[in-house]
C-alpha cells in the first residue's frame, strides 16, 4: 500500500507550517528532495579579537536573572537580537534583516526571523519559545527556499530559543541537509556561538 504524501499538491504551506507538523523531519523534508542527517558539523569560527565580548556576556547574564522567558518575543528581544545586532554591526559590519519575507514557491514561503546578509555569505536564524526539533524543521524549509535563488552550494543557518542555540547546514549539490548535534547555551557558549556566527559571515565556504 503506498504511504501518503504528507504535503498535498492543492495546498499552500508557509515556513511556520511546517513547525506545526507533527511528522518526523526526515519524512518532511523527504518530500522537499532533501535528505536530513544528524552529526558533528565542522562550522566556520572566525580568530579575531571579540573585544566587546565581556560586556555582551554580562547584559545577557543581567537579562537571564531579571526578565521572564515565557514568550517567543521576550526571548527573541531580550536575547536573539542582542546577540546578532553584536555581530551585525560590530563584528561583521553586515545587514541584518528582521521578518524578512521570501516566497519561492506554494510550498515555500513566509518570513524569516532574522537574516545576516554579507557581500557573498548569509546566515538565516529562526527563533522559537520551544522545540528546537520542530525548529530545526522550520529553519531546513527556509534554508531549502534560499537554496533555490542564492548561489552559494552551502546555507547555514541556525534555531534558538534564545539561550539554546543549534546550527544547520544545507549542501545545495548533495540535496542534504545536516543538523548539528552540538548544541550552544548562554551565556556559558557565548564566545564559541559568536565565533561560529561571525566565522561563517566571514566565508562560508568551509564546510
Amino acid at each position: 500500500m503506498t504511504k501518503p504524501k504528507i504535503l498535498q499538491e492543492e495546498r499552500e504551506y508557509t515556513f511556520r507550517s511546517y513547525f506545526e507538523m507533527t511528522y518526523p523531519p526526515e519524512e518532511i523534508l523527504g518530500e522537499l528532495g532533501y535528505k536530513l542527517i544528524r552529526s558533528r558539523l565542522s562550522l566556520p569560527k572566525t580568530q579575531k579579537t571579540l573585544d566587546r565580548l565581556l560586556d555582551l556576556q554580562e547584559r545577557i547574564e543581567r537579562t537571564l536573572t531579571r526578565v521572564s522567558l515565557t514568550s517567543e518575543t521576550a526571548r527573541r528581544e531580550t536575547l536573539v537580537a542582542p546577540v546578532l545586532l553584536e555581530v551585525a554591526i560590530y563584528y561583521c559590519d553586515c545587514q541584518l534583516r528582521i521578518e524578512y519575507p521570501l516566497v519561492v514557491s506554494k510550498w515555500l514561503k513566509g518570513n524569516l526571523d532574522y537574516l545576516l546578509r554579507a557581500e557573498h555569505n548569509l546566515l538565516v536564524v529562526e527563533a522559537k519559545n520551544d522545540d528546537l526539533t520542530r525548529g530545526f524543521t522550520q529553519l531546513a524549509t527556509e534554508l531549502i527556499a534560499l537554496s533555490q535563488i542564492e548561489e552559494q552550494q552551502f546555507q547555514y543557518g541556525a534555531v534558538t530559543i534564545g539561550d539554546v542555540w543549534r546550527f544547520g547546514m544545507l549542501n545545495v549539490k548533495a540535496q542534504q541537509i545536516t543538523e548539528d548535534i552540538t548544541i550552544y547555551s548562554l551565556p556559558d557558549d557565548l564566545e564559541a556561538l559568536v565565533r561560529v556566527l561571525v566565522g561563517i559571515i566571514e566565508d562560508n565556504s568551509v564546510k
